[in-house]
């Protein structure tokens, strides 16, 4: 699929979920526009938009814990990307190997 056939949300965005490769442990998920689906893709590096800074950033690059892209999929809708990664040391800001271990909804 081309780049030009996802579909991005209103402001140019789509939700990139990340996940370990080989466990498929879910680790996070983040934003990428156009040209940050690009750079992934010709890098092998996650790269996201940063909605809140206004710019481009890539996992590991200030902290070191790198992620390793194996392959980028699309989802059904072509309205989600599932980023398969070979993630260096922890996933979430926290420290945390994944940003989903911090709690669980309860009815």
């Amino acid at each position: 699929m081309n780049i030009d056939e996802l579909t991005f949300d209103a402001a140019g965005l789509i939700p990139a979920v990340v996940q370990q490769y080989d466990t498929r442990e879910v680790l996070m998920v983040g934003w990428m526009n156009a040209e940050a689906v690009r750079r992934t893709a010709a890098t092998g590096r996650s790269t996201f938009w940063s909605r809140s800074r206004q710019e481009y950033w890539v996992k590991g690059e200030t902290s070191g814990h790198r992620q390793h892209v194996k392959q980028v999929l699309v989802d059904c809708d072509a309205d989600t990307l599932l980023v398969l990664v070979d993630q260096e040391g922890p996933a979430c800001h926290t420290g945390t190997r994944s940003c989903f271990e911090h709690g669980e909804i309860k009815a």
